[in-house]
Parts: C-alpha cells; sequence; structure tokens
C-alpha cells in the first residue's frame, strides 16, 4: 500500500509537495480524506482494509467472489465531485481514479444506511443469542451491540420456520438465523464443486436451502461441507457434533497440524477441560488458506474413545496392566533376546511425526542394530525407495512444487493419485487454479472420477499396471508443468522411473504426495530399510561414516527388509521380534498374514493408543500420545515442516520417541529423543550434515515392456465373450472409508461417499447390467456385493471395473483375493457363480 504525501501546513504561498507518481495499473482514490495508491480492480473494502478502516460486512469474504448480498458494507462514493445517487456496496465497488470514498467514520449517510440495514436484518432475527452456537464470535451480535438500535419497530410477529434443518449428519440449519449473504452457496458453487445448498423461493419467501435432484433425494456428499459452519457470519449454520456444547470463552484455543493426510493443513484446536469439543480452519495462505476437509475438521474423536492409559504385559498367556517400569523393563529384556537370537524388525507407520519417525530409525539402528525397518503400512516397493533415495531432497527442498506453484501451472498431470480422496487441499488448490487461472488438468486414469470432473479436466486412459505406457499419450510439456504423482505409483512396476523419466526428459516439475501426513516426514528421517536421515542411502559407506559421527553408535551397512519382507520373515521364523508403532493390519497387503506373522514371533511390542488386533497379540503394549496431545511436526508433501505444541497440554500420555528413548536406555543405549524438540534438533542437523542433491534416477529398463503385456492381455481378452471375460481390477481409497482415525465420529457417515461398482457403459451392457442393480464382482478369495454406477464408455475403460479400496473397513483386495491390475469377475448378483474364482 502506499500512501499519498497530504499538503503541508503553511502560507498560502507555500509550495505544494509534489505528489508521488502513481504506478502502472493503478489509481489514485481517497478513503475518508486519506490518499492511497491501489491497484486497478481493487475492492474498496480492501483498500480500506489495508489502511485499517473497518467497513461492517457479512456476505463479503477475501477468498469468495463478491456478490452483495447483505448490503451491511455501504459507503458515499463521490466521482469526478458528484455524490453517486445512493450509497455502494464497498465489497462489489472497485477503485477508480479520483474516486471520493467516505465510509460510515466520516459519512453520515454511510452510517444510516447501515444502521437502517442492520435494523432490516434483525427484524425476523430471534434474539436468542445466549443459546445460539455462534454467540460470542457473531459479527451480526457485535455489529448490534456496537451500533444496533435498544428496540425494534416490528409490530408483527417474527418469522418462524422448522428449526433445525439436516442438511447432513454433520450440518444443521436454523432458517430464521439466516441472513442470506449467500457464503455457503458461493463456497460450495466455488470452491467445494459441490452445489449442495442453494438459495430458495424468491422475495420475503427467499431462503437457503438444500437441493433435489431428480430422483428427489438431496445430492449432499461434499468432502468440505463443515467450512460453511465457519463462514456462517450468524449461526445459521451449525454443527451437529459442536451444537450446545460450549461457548467460545469456555474454551482454549491451539494452533495445530492434521494428521489425516500429508497436505500439512493448519487447523485451530478448541478445547474445555482436556476434552476437543471442535476444530477449525486456521487462516494460512501459503498452504490450506482458511479451508479443511470434514475428516480433518471432525475427525478427532479418536483421542479419547476406548484409549489405552496404563502398559500392559503379557504373563502366563495373558495381557495385565503394569506399571511403565515394569513394562519398559520387560520390553527391553524381551527385545535384546529376540535381537541377539535372529533379529527384530520395526513396522513403524505413516501416521508419525518427523522426530517420533527419527526415534524410530535410530532406535531400529542403534539399539536393535538393524535397517529391518519400514514407515508403509501399505502397498510398496524397492523401486519406490529407489525413486525416494533419487528425488527426495529435490521433492522436499528450497526449489519443490509448492501450493502456489499448482495454482500459476498452466499445466498439471496427476498420475496414480485422486486429489479430493487422497489429498483434498491440493484438490482445492488445484480447483481454484482451474477457474481462476485455467490450469489444464490431466490425470492418468482408468476413469474420469468425480473429483477430475469438478477439475473440467481431460483423461487419458490407463489400464491398471499400464500407467507407464500411457504417460506418451500425455500433451507436450516443458519446465512450466506440474506432476503429482501419488503412493499408488508403487503398485504399478516401472511407472515411478517412467514419472521420473518424463520429468527429466521434458523438463517438468515432479511432486510426490503419499496419503498419510507422516510419511515424506518418516522417508527424510530414514524409517525405511534402504534409507538413512536425509534420503541417503544405507548403501552409501561416506553417509553411513557421517551418521555414526552424530550417532557415536555403528549403523549396519546392509540394507534392511521392508515392511513385507519382515512379515515373511516373522512367518518364515528368520526374525525373532517386531517392533509395531500403530500399525492398523487392515491397512497392509495381507493383514491375515501380518497377524500369522505376529503369532509366530517370539517377542512382539506394541506401540498403540488402543486395544486393536496388533495388541490382542503382544507381548508388551505401550500407550502412546495421539497428535493432539503432543508436541513434533509433520512434513507435508511440499516438504515444508509443519510444527505444532500439544492442544491438550499434559494428559500424562507420551511421545512414541520418548518411549523408544526410555527403551533404549534399559539397553544400554541412548538416543536422546526423550522429547520432540530433542529429537527435531537431531534430525535437523543430521539432514545438514549428510543430505545432497538429488540425483536423476538411471534410465528405465521398463519401457515398451508394459505396453507389451497389457496389449497382451486386450488381445486375449477381445478373444473371449463378453459376459464370460473377466476385468481389470482398478481401486484407490476414498477419504472417508472407515480408518482408524475415524473411530468415534458417527457424524461423518453423512459425507462419505456410497460404496458403488464402477463399470464403462460397454461393459454393463456386455453383462446385462443396469445402473443402480446389484453387481456381484468376485476374484479368488471371494466376492463382493454393490450397486452398479455406470459411466460412458468416454470416461472409462471397458475392460476395468472400480471398486472403492475399503468397505466396511475391510481392503477390497483382501475380500477378493485380487491386487489393483489382476482379473476378477463381473455379473449381476442374481447370477453370481459358485464360490471357487473367477470363470
Amino acid at each position: 500500500m502506499t500512501l499519498a504525501n497530504k499538503p503541508a501546513s503553511g502560507p498560502d504561498n507555500a509550495a505544494e509537495p509534489e505528489q508521488p507518481p502513481v504506478p502502472e495499473g493503478h489509481v489514485r482514490l481517497t478513503i475518508d480524506g486519506i490518499e492511497v495508491i491501489a491497484p486497478k480492480g481493487e475492492l474498496v473494502i480492501r483498500a480500506a482494509e489495508r489502511l485499517g478502516i473497518a467497513i461492517p460486512r457479512f456476505c463479503d469474504h477475501p477468498l469468495l467472489e463478491p456478490v452483495g448480498a447483505c448490503r451491511q458494507c455501504l459507503v458515499e462514493v463521490e466521482m469526478g465531485g458528484k455524490p453517486m445517487p445512493k450509497p455502494q456496496a464497498s465489497c462489489t465497488q472497485t477503485v477508480a481514479d479520483g474516486m471520493v470514498v467516505k465510509t460510515q467514520l466520516t459519512s453520515p449517510v454511510a452510517e444510516k444506511a447501515q444502521r437502517g440495514n442492520l435494523e432490516f436484518l434483525l427484524l425476523n432475527h430471534p434474539l436468542d443469542c445466549p443459546v445460539c452456537d455462534k454467540g460470542g464470535e457473531c459479527p451480526l451480535q457485535n455489529q448490534t451491540m456496537a451500533d444496533g438500535s435498544a428496540s425494534s419497530r416490528l409490530i408483527d410477529e417474527k418469522r418462524l420456520f422448522e428449526k433445525p434443518i439436516a442438511i447432513s449428519t454433520e450440518i444443521l440449519l436454523d432458517r430464521e438465523r439466516c441472513v442470506l449473504c449467500q457464503r455457503c452457496t458461493r463456497f460450495s458453487d466455488q470452491i467445494a464443486g459441490d452445489k449442495f445448498i442453494d438459495l430458495l423461493e424468491r422475495g420475503s419467501g427467499q431462503q437457503i436451502g438444500i437441493g433435489v435432484d431428480a430422483a428427489g433425494e438431496v445430492p449432499f456428499q461434499s468432502y468440505f461441507s463443515g467450512n460453511t459452519i465457519q463462514i456462517c457470519p450468524v449461526g445459521a449454520l451449525t454443527s451437529a457434533d459442536y451444537r450446545f456444547r460450549a461457548r467460545p470463552f469456555d474454551l482454549v484455543s491451539s494452533r495445530s497440524v492434521c494428521e489425516h493426510c500429508a497436505g500439512g493443513d493448519a487447523v485451530r484446536t478448541d478445547h474445555r477441560r482436556g476434552e476437543i469439543m471442535r476444530r477449525l480452519a486456521w487462516n494460512d495462505p501459503e498452504v490450506n488458506e482458511e479451508w479443511i476437509s470434514d475428516k480433518c475438521r471432525f475427525a478427532f474423536t479418536y483421542v479419547t474413545t476406548d484409549r489405552l492409559t496404563t502398559p500392559l504385559v503379557r504373563r502366563d498367556g495373558v495381557l495385565a496392566p503394569a506399571s511403565w517400569t515394569d513394562a519398559v523393563t520387560a520390553a527391553a529384556a524381551g527385545l535384546e533376546k529376540a535381537r541377539d537370537a535372529r533379529g527384530v524388525g520395526v513396522l513403524a507407520g505413516g501416521r508419525l511425526t518427523a522426530s517420533d519417525a527419527y526415534a524410530y530409525a535410530k532406535f531400529a539402528r542403534v539399539a536393535l542394530r538393524s535397517n529391518d525397518i519400514d514407515f508403509r503400512a501399505r502397498y510398496g516397493s524397492d523401486e519406490e525407495l529407489a525413486f525416494l533415495a533419487g528425488y527426495l531432497p529435490t521433492l522436499t527442498g528450497p526449489n519443490a512444487v509448492r501450493y502456489a506453484d499448482l495454482e500459476s501451472a498452466p499445466t498439471v498431470v496427476l498420475v496414480a493419485f485422486e486429489p479430493e480422496e487422497e489429498s483434498p487441499t491440493v484438490f482445492l488448490r488445484l480447483r481454484k487454479a482451474v477457474r481462476k487461472n485455467g490450469t489444464a488438468v490431466h490425470a492418468v486414469a482408468p476413469l474420469r472420477s468425480r473429483g477430475l470432473g469438478k477439475l473440467s479436466g481431460t483423461l487419458v486412459k490407463a489400464l491398471p499396471g499400464d500407467e507407464a505406457g500411457a504417460l506418451d499419450q500425455l500433451p507436450e510439456l516443458d519446465e512450466t508443468a506440474i506432476v503429482l504423482v501419488g503412493e499408488r505409483a508403487a503398485q504399478s512396476p516401472g511407472l515411478l522411473t517412467a514419472v521420473a523419466e518424463l520429468a527429466r526428459r521434458r523438463g517438468a516439475r515432479l511432486a510426490w504426495i503419499p496419503r498419510r501426513a507422516g510419511e515424506v516426514g518418516s522417508a527424510l528421517a530414514g524409517a525405511a530399510p534402504t534409507l538413512l536421515p536425509g534420503g541417503r542411502l544405507v548403501a552409501d559407506p561416506a553417509a553411513r561414516e557421517e551418521l555414526e559421527k552424530h550417532w557415536g553408535a555403528p549403523v549396519p551397512d546392509r540394507p534392511g527388509r521392508n515392511g513385507e519382507q519382515i512379515i515373511d520373515a516373522l512367518v518364515g521364523g528368520e526374525l525373532s521380534g517386531v517392533v509395531v508403532g500403530g500399525v492398523d493390519p487392515g491397512d497392509l497387503p495381507d493383514p491375515a498374514k501380518a497377524l500369522a506373522a505376529l503369532e509366530a514371533a517370539d517377542f512382539v511390542v506394541s506401540l498403540e493408543q488402543r486395544l486393536t488386533a496388533v495388541t490382542d497379540r503382544a507381548d508388551v503394549v505401550l500407550p502412546i500420545a495421539a497428535v493432539p496431545e503432543k508436541s513434533g511436526a509433520f512434513v507435508d508433501w511440499e516438504g515444508r515442516v509443519r510444527p505444532f505444541d500439544a492442544a491438550l497440554g499434559k494428559t500424562g500420555a507420551m511421545e512414541d520417541g520418548r518411549v523408544l528413548d526410555t527403551i533404549g536406555v534399559e539397553m544400554d543405549v541412548d538416543l536422546y529423543t526423550q522429547s520432540a524438540l530433542a529429537a527435531q534438533t537431531e534430525l535437523e542437523r543430521v539432514w545438514r550434515a549428510i543430505a545432497r542433491p538429488a540425483q536423476a534416477l538411471p534410465a528405465g529398463r521398463h519401457e515398451g515392456v508394459l505396453a507389451k503385456g497389457a496389449e497382451a492381455v486386450r488381445q486375449l481378452l477381445d478373444k473371449l465373450p463378453g459376459r464370460h471375460r473377466g476385468l481389470t481390477l482398478a481401486s484407490w481409497r476414498m477419504l472417508l472409508d472407515g480408518g482408524t482415525l475415524l473411530i468415534g465420529e458417527p457424524h461423518l457417515a453423512g459425507t462419505a461417499k456410497p460404496d458403488v461398482v464402477l463399470l464403462a457403459a460397454g461393459a454393463a451392457a456386455e453383462r446385462g447390467i443396469e445402473a443402480g442393480q446389484q453387481v456381484s464382482v468376485t476374484g479368488p478369495a471371494g466376492s463382493l456385493t454393490l450397486p452398479a454406477q455406470i459411466l460412458p464408455d468416454t470416461e472409462m475403460l471397458t475392460d476395468v471395473v472400480w471398486l472403492p479400496g475399503r468397505v466396511d473397513g475391510v481392503s477390497t483386495s483382501v475380500r477378493l483375493g485380487a491386487t489393483v491390475g489382476a482379473q476378477v469377475h463381473v455379473e449381476p448378483a442374481a447370477q453370481q457363480a459358485q464360490p471357487g474364482g473367477p470363470r
């Protein structure tokens, strides 16, 4: 902002100071007697804000397009010395050269207009502030107290509506409180792309309501609906969970970071007497702006649901409560014995903060003397580890792709990545880029998803497992393009190598976006079998030597086993023990084998928040802190460190790093991870010491192999009758699918998308399947029956059937006994074949 110099006082013949020139693309105007230079197109209300002048408003929001609905921001405007015939809405009026603006501070006309409009808004507004959830943080309440009339001139009864209306299981609408600011309708349309709420009726009967589709049902399936509660300036939209539970002055607010995805969303945790009451989005323009997903907003009840409060030690085959001293002693003794027998593996999981992941990595190598550690509680591959080793410094360094880069990129390519389901904040930023800047989004996938449709994206069809071959179908890319690759690329051999080569060959920038909040930090912390902290390879002697200087202990030189290999080694008796850090077996590629591995292990230590299938098989169970109960930092997909403090203060629960440090002391090993600050400080020191620039991956040997294999499959399928030939399974996990961190949250059910079978029209017609009909998908291990949803052949490969990654909390691949890319049998449920696998 540039303030022009005001004329100096003095004698009449004193020379007036020369005004500074107006930069190109700017104008000079006056607001309340202060001259200001503002960019063309800026709204008057924004120019006033930069001067510190607060103009009352309800409908205005900096991230929504102006609409001028509430009329509370009226100001007096003059152009060319002539006042406009009536006050103007400053939230829609753009600045102009020579404009003179008078706000309520200097204009009786503007003040009277605002007072009159405020009285109008209050005519039918209920005076229920003491019981309204917005009480204490309500702009309407504040403005009424400051400038409103002490009495009402309304002689008729106030308008009443039935209340509340359940827009969803999460959101309740009190229509009589609504001031028709249209913030909620604009958010749903402009930001989320889910027009689930809109203006209904006209005239005096106009109100906010929920839309109805052709079937007479409410089409409510938005992952972002909770944002409308936060931006509602009155108490019209309220949370079903928070309703009538607290008031703002009862709460303690703490800044935190979302633990549900790798987006790094800044959130505000409001709590009272050790219990989280609600979560709100924190304004962070560089990351999530002012938006968060409903999962981030509402899924916090896991913190207090069925929590472990005391350590457990197995005695005579039964887990029994024990003191921390006894439990730590038992864990250390059992791990030492297992280590000295055949070794101990570590399954760390992707929920960890960077400091906790570092503690696991150091504990495995120093206390257990092994590189057998893996943070990937999902499908992983050695190719993925090689990809991270080669590109991790670039993917997370100072030149890494950022949210702002997504917004300005002319072209963005999505590979094995569904942003609305796997990283909602990335989806919102991409949607903003499409709407504001015309960014072209291309997705290499077997079908055009609902999210891709909301991005106006282009589908590059690829059979699951053949995505590498489909990369050549992309339009010409250059250094301005960005390629976003997801964790599912690890399921497609050669794909990560092909993506890296594509980026190198065409100069495009590359980003890796996993689903879980802790995965990037865990990779950087070295919680992987072939990676040391900083992304250096275990096989690199120089990296090991440098690390040994910092740790004061030898580092094993043999690359370790990955997660699947650790499980196989336990089953086969090649490992004696395992440390499991909050891993849900249902997330692993083969949950049954994972549980069998725990049964076969001589000694199992579980660091968990509640009793699970893992703790049932553990010898020692140590309760650990949830994210709101501890300090730490996540590293988001940009490589941006997102620190946070404990929101709930001292609860008695300990961080993973402190628990491991305590066990280490009993094993005569000092980890120095007794606090998140100590671990984070050491990790950053190690990063600086051993990190090095990224190296390009070697040329891949996959070229042509996968494409030829996929073509052979297609030729084979073409020879079979349509009704009898199998379809290739495509799948990915949905944002809300009953995961561990959704435990105890009943309201998100209204946001979760229904489980369906997606088929192309051609494939459905061959099998006599109609939309909505129950369809059975059968694999070697069993069947799954869901209603069919049919897409045009232009939007989905006819050789593919899509299923959600989890149904009723069970992995689809496990239920069918078929991984993504395998052949499965599809038919109407009434014609289901006998068990035994696809025909």
